[in-house]
């Protein structure tokens, strides 16, 4: 039986006992140990595995109450056969080619995998250089307070207030967090019925776009502007007007009202990270109201402003409940995390409640619980402060080595965030300086996909969240001396 499992990390002796009672019980579920023989003894597969006998002996023994193996006398263990009962036989299948002839093409009413959007590569880590947009520094990650509070989300009394069907609730004590401890950092004062908690900021956007659009409503987004807000908003509507950015964030053009929805990042518009000052906002909500349109306030960076006292959020300034906001705690806490909220009149957060329930009833709760506990001991300001240091200081270093590296490169102006937008030379092509750029370990990201209308070659983002200080300079150096290989046309089509 050894050959049928992995290698032990001996580098974790506290687990070994684990690891071999997992790797036993997988084998047993899979089929791989016959029902009829017995397993190895003790002292032949701790002499195989190269283990102490103790450990398989303990292993074996749990292994026993947990119902895997029955032990007969003078015999051994052996699989026993109950704990197989209820798996279904192998079905005996149509060949690949009889199973290919469904028109899988035809039967999908719509084909989300053709929508131009941004991939980011798993393997991220292991370049020199990752100027990746929306990852987090490991370095920077809290992980013992998270493990601290992830431990006490797992205690009995806690376990007892989650681990029951919620049906469309949220955890009040998460709910309590968003509304005493999140919002009022952006000016926002909402009741907790005014408030959503959603799988990311994605969930939000998705649920209110599908609320509030259908077909013959127009929807107003800027111009370049967030890819999967235009991805989805197509989902239900072809009417999307397209607004231009310009130095102070999305213009308010005349034709903006005739729109139903309008979607804006005022506090760092994504992607050129420009902050809408605030007699635009002022502006912009003036319109809403005599044009009668809704907004969705995308405050998805609003916690990285480095030179001013940041300005309120949209929301803070709305009286008369026209503003949709969406936070996340993706740029803070971790992306993977997937949280985040909504915050609206109380009439839509009840029917997106409702539609929420329909699509997976509500965000894991145990996650819920482990974030309640992370806001309200603290550890988010504390984390908020020294995130703020770094990237201030990153932001510092990226800014200082553009300058002297890519003075040719037009910058706007910005406040904060965790990205540099840049407009390289006309005649650029961004696609083949990613390329190039990815030979010598270096990663950043095409803004070609960001403009909806025209292609726009020449624009790409460099993110510094996930990069450590001391290669910030070589990499912008070496990001550089590429630049002028990279002015010929595209020799092949662009990848996204």
């Amino acid at each position: 039986m050894s050959e049928l499992l992995f290698h032990l990390d001996p580098n974790l002796p506290d687990s070994l006992q684990r690891q071999l009672r997992e790797q036993i019980a997988r084998a047993i579920l899979n089929g791989h140990l016959p029902l009829e023989q017995a397993l190895p003894s003790s002292r032949k597969l701790a002499r195989d595995l190269n283990v102490a006998r103790n450990t398989v002996m303990l292993a074996y023994e749990q292994l026993l109450d947990d119902g895997y193996l029955i032990a007969r006398k003078r015999s051994g263990y052996f699989v026993n056969p109950e704990i197989l009962k209820g798996h279904a036989e192998k079905p005996v299948r149509l060949n690949d080619i009889e199973a290919d002839r469904l028109p899988w093409e035809e039967l999908l009413t719509m084909h989300p995998s053709r929508q131009k959007t941004i991939n980011k590569p798993n393997d991220w880590p292991s370049y020199d250089y990752p100027f990746l947009y929306g990852q987090i520094d490991p370095d920077l990650f809290p992980t013992q307070r998270w493990r601290e509070c992830s431990r006490d989300s797992m205690s009995v009394p806690a376990i007892h207030s989650w681990a029951v069907d919620h049906l469309n609730n949220d955890d009040p004590m998460l709910i309590e967090q968003i509304h005493q401890r999140l919002l009022p950092r952006r000016g926002v004062w909402a009741k907790p019925e005014e408030i959503l908690v959603t799988v990311g900021a994605q969930q939000a956007l998705w649920i209110t776009c599908m609320l509030m659009l259908k077909a013959g409503r127009r929807f107003g987004m800027e111009n370049p502007g967030y890819v999967d807000v235009y991805n989805t908003a197509r989902t239900f509507t072809d009417d999307i007007l397209l607004l231009p950015v310009d130095e102070q964030g999305m213009r308010l053009d005349a034709d903006i009202a005739s729109c139903d929805l309008v979607y804006a990042t005022p506090s760092h518009q994504s992607p050129t990270t420009v902050t809408m000052p605030l007699e635009r906002r002022r502006k912009l909500l003036d319109m809403a109201e005599i044009h009668n349109f809704l907004i969705i306030e995308d405050d998805y960076e609003s916690e990285t402003n480095y030179l001013d006292t940041p300005t309120p959020a949209l929301k803070s300034l709305d009286r008369h409940k026209r503003v949709i906001y969406v936070g996340s705690l993706s740029k803070t806490l971790a992306p993977g995390l997937r949280l985040g909220y909504m915050v609206g009149h109380p009439t839509l957060i009840r029917e997106a409640r409702a539609l929420r329930r329909l699509m997976l009833r509500h965000p894991p709760t145990n996650n819920q619980r482990a974030v309640a506990l992370f806001l309200d001991r603290g550890y988010h300001d504390a984390l908020l402060r020294q995130m703020h240091q770094a990237y201030h200081r990153r932001w510092q270093l990226m800014r200082d080595a553009l300058a002297r590296h890519m003075p040719h490169a037009a910058l706007p102006s910005t406040y904060g965030g965790s990205c540099f937008w840049i407009k390289g030379p006309e005649g650029l092509d961004c696609q083949k300086l990613r390329r190039l750029a990815a030979e010598q370990s270096i990663l950043i990201e095409c803004g070609d996909i960001h403009f909806f209308d025209t292609p726009r070659r020449e624009y790409f983002r460099l993110g510094f969240s996930a990069i450590a200080d001391d290669r910030i300079e070589e990499g912008i150096a070496r990001l550089a001396a590429l630049i002028p290989l990279a002015m010929q046309a595209c020799d092949t089509p662009p990848s996204i």
